[in-house]
């Protein structure tokens, strides 16, 4: 699939067929994951697998009960290592770039899974010491986007966007 293509058939998908990701699949995404920008290529994230239905259970809990993130067959949670960034940015490494670098590579996950005809949804609703306390995270790292991916179960309908003239201001 192209990469227009894709941008185009990227839809938030709740609904999972109960049909794993295989490893090799996974493998695909965290590659591509890997070759996301970062700021001053420290890619300052980590990146937790979520496959255990337990586990799923207790993030969905965590997800305000979200059910879609209990079914998917896999589930990533990108966490912002904060300290690794501010050891060479200081204060807007710590504040800014690693949530920076952790929201790009999270969107890099969506269009490989999407690339590879799997669904997702961006999942920012959630309580993030929950999320951390699940897993185990250091605590330097805060979770910034869960993030389900599975098959889905049907394509979502267009939903629209804005005009650009409501998003662009040229200067």
């Amino acid at each position: 699939m192209d990469f227009f293509d894709t941008v185009d058939k990227r839809r938030s998908t709740r609904a999972f067929q109960a049909k794993e990701v295989d490893v090799k699949t996974i493998k695909q995404i965290l590659d591509t994951v890997n070759l996301a920008p970062s700021a001053g290529d420290l890619q300052a994230y980590r990146i937790s697998i979520v496959k255990s239905k337990k586990t799923k259970e207790e993030l969905m809990s965590a997800c305000l009960d979200q059910e879609f993130v209990a079914q998917a067959s896999v589930v990533f949670i990108f966490s912002a290592d904060k300290k690794q960034s501010e050891v060479k940015y200081g204060a807007r490494g710590y504040e800014l770039y690693a949530v920076q670098d952790a929201t790009i590579a999270a969107a890099y996950c969506q269009l490989a899974a999407t690339a590879l005809g799997l669904a997702c949804a961006w999942v920012g609703a959630f309580d993030p010491l929950e999320v951390s306390r699940i897993i185990n995270a250091e605590p330097e790292e805060v979770p910034v986007a869960v993030i389900p991916v599975g098959y889905p179960n049907a394509r979502p309908s267009w939903t629209g966007r804005k005009e650009l003239k409501e998003l662009v201001r040229q200067i």
